[in-house]
């Protein structure tokens, strides 16, 4: 497989977790990116962190790299590669999966280290970004 490039999206993020019976903002629907996941326990929610939604619980400040796409289902390993490259640096993450691509969230605050984790270990970095 040739080397990954993921990209750094130019966006904060919030996760917020709700009671499995409670509705999904109009809000959220709205905005560009987001990532919804409901189980029997809970519901989650990833969008951009200038869409407030109120109660549940919420985690801000995440940033997000998006894994080049569109990738074949049956291609095996891309998220457990760079799972394994994020642990050794000791980055936590909260991985979204989609029906073309990955997207990897870590607290903006380990971004920088993410980033140089994911380069040790020979992943292309696209930081997009405004400097």
């Amino acid at each position: 497989m040739p080397r990954l490039v993921l990209k750094i999206l130019d966006s904060s993020f919030t996760i917020y977790r709700f009671q499995p019976s409670d509705t999904i903002p109009a809000s959220v629907l709205n905005s560009s990116f987001f990532w919804v996941g409901k189980t029997d326990e809970e519901l989650s929610i990833v969008c951009d962190s200038s869409v407030e939604l109120t109660g549940g619980e919420k985690s801000t400040g995440w940033a997000c790299f998006k894994v080049p796409g569109p990738m074949n289902l049956s291609v095996i390993g891309v998220l457990a590669g760079i799972s394994v490259a994020l642990a050794s640096a000791r980055v936590s993450i909260f991985a979204i999966s989609t029906f073309d691509t990955d997207y990897i969230l870590v607290q903006s605050s380990q971004l920088e280290g993410a980033k140089n984790a994911l380069i040790k270990s020979g992943y292309g970095v696209e930081d997009s970004r405004p400097s």
